[in-house]
């Protein structure tokens, strides 16, 4: 395994490394876990140093079995640069193919919470398998983890998974999953945040095509037609969206 970080220093690596060997319950970690600190380097020089030692460290084990870069966007300049940030996926994309291994990315979530920061995040999201996001949960002492993203699925279907501080373990543990996070409740969750995401669209526009409404979701969440029509359909059977009568049909954001 490898692991990238790009914020941290390096005193500050080393005590979350001490961390992770205590949460696998090891005195020392394993000498195939490779751990690298790349914030005393320049950007430019940052991915030629992981492409390096990916090479050869992948012949050295045999193998790599993950890549974790913590803070992918202090490999650009700039979040916003698109030309860098689609040569930068791509290359992720073509080393994850070349050593068959999984790479994770960590990158901060624009406000909203919906798109990761900037044309990397964008990149990063039509490229992803799959995004979880981690945040606070207001009014309560755990963090939630969901998903954005699930290729081939619905992230709305998956259950909310809960993390929080444990004294007495020195580190975050799991929690179980959200309260009441059964069909009923997911159910309502898909409500709430298709709900955010359609008035998010109409904010532009107060009425659009089918045609146009299918493509807004599927920029605004980065996922297929088939998957934005199914959305479509169920915040129209739950009081989100209405269709005019007319021709062309036009769908707007019903006030809620």
């Amino acid at each position: 395994m490898l692991l990238y970080d790009t914020e941290q220093s390096d005193a500050q690596l080393y005590r979350n490394l001490e961390l992770i060997a205590r949460r696998a319950k090891c005195k020392t970690l394993a000498p195939w876990f490779k751990a690298y600190a790349l914030v005393g380097m320049e950007r430019k020089d940052r991915l030629q140093s992981i492409l390096q030692s990916m090479d050869r460290l992948y012949y050295e084990h045999g193998g790599i079995h993950l890549v974790v870069i913590d803070g992918i966007a202090h490999l650009v300049d700039g979040v916003n640069d698109e030309e860098r940030a689609v040569e930068l996926i791509d290359e992720l994309f073509r080393l994850s193919g070349i050593y068959q291994t999984c790479i994770v990315c960590v990158l901060h979530l624009s406000p909203s919470g919906y798109k990761l920061r900037g044309h990397l995040g964008s990149e990063m999201s039509r490229k992803a398998s799959g995004i979880l996001s981690v945040e606070k949960e207001t009014g309560s002492p755990y963090s939630i983890v969901k998903a954005l993203k699930v290729r081939e699925g619905s992230p709305l279907e998956v259950p909310t998974l809960l993390i929080g501080w444990d004294a007495e373990a020195g580190h975050h543990t799991f929690k179980g999953h959200k309260e009441g996070d059964d069909s009923t409740s997911r159910t309502e969750r898909k409500i709430v945040e298709l709900r955010s995401v359609a008035t998010q669209i109409f904010e532009r526009e107060p009425a659009m095509t089918y045609r146009s409404l299918v493509q807004s979701v599927c920029d605004l969440l980065h996922i297929k037609d088939r998957q934005a029509k199914t959305y479509i359909t169920f915040m129209g059977k739950h009081g989100i969206l209405r269709k005019s009568e007319g021709t062309p049909a036009l769908y707007s954001l019903i006030s809620g």
